[in-house]
């Protein structure tokens, strides 16, 4: 029987109660009556803002609605516009071919911002993105969606495996993780938004899990249960949006 290699992070202080939390959070805003009519519209607006955000932490922040106005050209917003949209389409291979999906998100990222020949190419850290996909693929099954997506998050941010907006790759990646494994089968709990609302504890608590230390570990699943909770309180007022204007 195969042993969830996570697990014990649970037993760090807050974690298990916080992860729990950030459920709750979710659980509740995916049940808002603006998803029954008018899912397809808020699933639009999340990807969006997610994207303008994920450019944002990038150090690429624009105003949400010059980017909605098409009137913004950067190349790592307009990177990051794609790989919001093609999320869906790496669900699936995701648990099957994570260095394959890794690869396929730098080239929507990062096209326009690093030369051909980087697209796609892993520039360090090859080693730890084989444990990171033997995790995925081997032991993603018995994690909690929540914790695995975490820990893919943190890797990535902490190695930058790929030139250029590789925190995009990263942010992207732990998404995949939340809609494949069925935490958010519908891609609406953009927690880049809470990144980004708590961004200097995000890089904080990023750079702490890069220590190695139970303690720099709880600070980093302590800020994504809270970046979690933030993206469905977000969701909530993205549907009372809706819903006002419907």
């Amino acid at each position: 029987m195969r042993v969830d290699p996570l697990a014990p992070l649970l037993d760090l202080a807050d974690v298990a109660p916080a992860l729990a939390g950030a459920r709750e959070h979710a659980d509740a805003a995916m049940r808002h009556r603006a998803l029954r009519r008018h899912g397809g519209q808020v699933a639009a607006e999340v990807s969006l803002r997610a994207a303008v955000a994920s450019a944002a932490l990038e150090g690429h922040s624009y105003d949400l609605e010059e980017v909605r106005g098409g009137t913004v050209t950067d190349p790592v917003v307009q990177g990051a516009l794609r790989v919001a949209e093609g999320l869906t389409g790496l669900v699936d291979l995701w648990p099957r071919a994570p260095r394959q999906v890794l690869a396929k998100l730098h080239v929507l990222a990062a096209r326009g911002v690093v030369s051909a020949n980087d697209l796609g190419r892993l520039t360090s850290g090859a080693d730890r993105i084989d444990a990171l996909s033997a995790l995925i693929t081997k032991n993603g099954e018995k994690s909690d969606p929540l914790l695995l997506a975490a820990i893919v998050h943190a890797e990535l941010i902490t190695l930058r495996p790929f030139a250029g907006p590789a925190g995009v790759v990263a942010r992207a990646a732990a998404r995949l993780t939340l809609i494949g494994r069925g935490f958010d089968p519908r891609g609406l709990i953009a927690a880049e938004l809470g990144h980004l609302a708590r961004e200097p504890e995000y890089v904080g608590s990023s750079g702490a899990y890069a220590t190695g230390t139970p303690d720099g570990l709880r600070s980093w699943l302590r800020h994504y249960a809270a970046a979690v909770t933030t993206a469905a309180d977000d969701l909530t007022l993205i549907g009372d949006g809706v819903l006002a204007t419907a």
